[in-house]
């Protein structure tokens, strides 16, 4: 299998396309979803090789030892090296044996931007070679995409590793621990200044001023309003960018003070 095709990239692209892609073929292959297991499985092998900047040299400049030979992705066997009756093939063997012995089981989960704020539970159903296991797994508060978490113990004799992706949010763009939102203003509120409300991704409900005379482009920061650090008990910022339309409708009067306003600055201009 040519990880590079798998995931419908190449060796010239950059690592954040290599996750974009990825990210946008787990979400269209995940079983959770109606997708094709086998394919979400070779999509997720691929990640696994490419977004590891280690295993992504190996993979590209593969050596005889590596565990990648002509991209297939299948680990070598230490006994074709050292020979099936050499002691050190015995030795290896048994220790290849032990790991095998150790399942390791891989998913990926999605989870709303408030499930990654708040840090959640949630539900998920494994399975495994004793069959289906149901886990409850903690999602870490401020999880972002393609982070991982591993889990001991929760299938036994095994080791779950937990892939998380994070869904859009139709009220905040995320950036890194910074959120970002957009808020339709008038330009005649920048000209004289108002006050709205604005609900946060926590529910907080902010009544947030705009000051008069403020432009276009000016961006209205809610210091930590953003998204939390994990481990740490900071926040990010919520950053709000004020985008301005013209009223449908202006009364007369207003025209009239606006063209007069204009005409004293022309004459200013002029002078």
């Amino acid at each position: 299998m040519d990880y590079y095709e798998t995931l419908g990239v190449n060796h010239t692209t950059d690592v954040k396309s290599i996750k974009n892609a990825y990210r946008k073929l787990a979400s269209r292959h995940h079983p959770d979803k109606g997708g094709d297991p086998e394919q979400f499985k070779k999509v997720q092998e691929a990640w696994d090789v490419l977004g590891d900047p280690q295993k992504k040299q190996e993979y590209d400049n593969p050596s005889p030892y590596s565990q990648f030979q002509q991209g297939q992705g299948q680990p070598f066997d230490i006994n074709d090296i050292f020979g099936g009756g050499s002691p050190f093939g015995d030795i290896f063997g048994q220790r290849r044996q032990q790991q095998q012995r150790q399942p390791m089981y891989r998913t990926t989960i999605q989870v709303s931007l408030k499930q990654a704020y708040t840090g959640s539970s949630q539900a998920i159903e494994i399975n495994t070679a004793q069959g289906k296991k149901v886990i409850t797994l903690q999602i870490p508060k401020g999880v972002q995409s393609g982070q991982q978490m591993r889990v001991e113990n929760a299938i036994p004799q095994g080791t779950l590793v937990v892939d998380f992706f994070v869904q859009q949010d139709f009220n905040f763009d995320v950036r890194g621990n910074n959120l970002f939102s957009v808020h339709s203003v008038s330009v005649l509120d920048l000209v004289v200044g108002t006050t709205f409300d604005f609900k946060t991704v926590s529910d907080k409900t902010l009544r947030v001023t705009i000051q008069p005379g403020t432009q276009p482009d000016q961006q209205i920061k809610l210091t930590g309003q953003g998204m939390p650090t994990p481990n740490s008990g900071r926040y990010g910022d919520q950053i709000i960018l004020l985008k301005p339309y013209i009223p449908a409708t202006i009364e007369k009067e207003i025209v009239d003070a606006i063209k007069k306003y204009k005409d004293i600055q022309d004459l200013k201009s002029n002078k």
